[in-house]
């Protein structure tokens, strides 16, 4: 689910991965573990989900 967001809103606005990455002020290697499942910190999932147009706390959720 936090995968699908997250290819759905960067390909809706047109981003590639290293937009993202450099929009976050983060590593491109690093967005990729994020989109792949890694929880990121709060700090960069705020900044995900200002860029990106979702709300940050969906990283937060725990899928069963």
């Amino acid at each position: 689910m936090k995968k699908k967001i997250l290819v759905q809103r960067r390909e809706l606005l047109g981003y590639s991965h290293q937009d993202v990455a450099d929009l976050a002020g983060i590593d491109r290697s690093y967005y990729t573990k994020i989109k792949n499942g890694l929880t990121p910190s709060v700090k960069v999932a705020k900044l995900l989900g200002y860029h990106l147009g979702f709300d940050w706390t969906i990283f937060l959720m725990i899928i069963v």
